[in-house]
């Protein structure tokens, strides 16, 4: 029985020890089971932050894909009024380069016109020179006139007065032919009358 007993201590001994191993066991179990419940809350933490997140960052990529459209129809747009830009810029320099060429042959018009201005000039210069000398000649000449204008009217005058002597000759000279002929009539009766006898 002692020696039962003995055995039975013992077995309950190592009972005990296998209860404090399980039961520290237990508790290290426990505090781990504690510690991933812990890490389970936080992870569910951080799932609703991730789905959050990602429901954000669905939301920013719509946004970023409505984004990105209108940015591939801007450009686009731009894209076509580039395409008119160039063409209208390959125009004006068409245009430019007939502009240059124009503007080449304007300036040779120029030089041209340069040098028929300067003759101008020169005969500007020549022609007031004339005109001076005319000036004086039609002053002259205006002179001559007043006085051809006066001897006119003298000569007028003198005409009107020999006009006159003119009229009052031919009425002279008609009233001489009168009384000539009325003389001449006489003598012819005269003559008749003598040859009579």
């Amino acid at each position: 029985m002692n020696r039962r007993t003995q055995l039975l201590d013992e077995e309950l001994e190592r009972a005990e020890e296998r209860l404090k191993v399980a039961t520290e066991k237990m508790e290290e179990a426990s505090q781990n089971c504690d510690e991933s419940e812990r890490v389970r809350k936080v992870m569910e933490n951080r799932s609703f932050q991730d789905e959050e997140r990602a429901n954000q960052v669905e939301g920013q990529l719509k946004e970023a894909q409505m984004l990105a459209e209108e940015a591939d129809r801007k450009y686009d747009e731009v894209a076509r009024k580039l395409a008119m830009v160039e063409a209208d810029l390959e125009r004006a320099e068409e245009r430019a380069e007939a502009g240059e060429n124009k503007i080449v042959e304007l300036e040779e018009e120029l030089r041209v016109v340069g040098n028929n201005l300067k003759s101008l000039e020169v005969s500007e210069e020549k022609a007031l020179q004339r005109e001076d000398s005319y000036e004086e000649q039609i002053r002259t000449l205006a002179a001559r006139l007043k006085e051809a204008e006066t001897r006119a009217e003298f000569a007028e005058r003198s005409v009107q007065k020999l006009q006159k002597e003119v009229d009052r000759l031919e009425d002279d000279l008609v009233h001489e032919k009168e009384r000539y002929k009325a003389i001449s009539e006489e003598l012819d009766a005269t003559f008749a009358e003598l040859s009579g006898y």
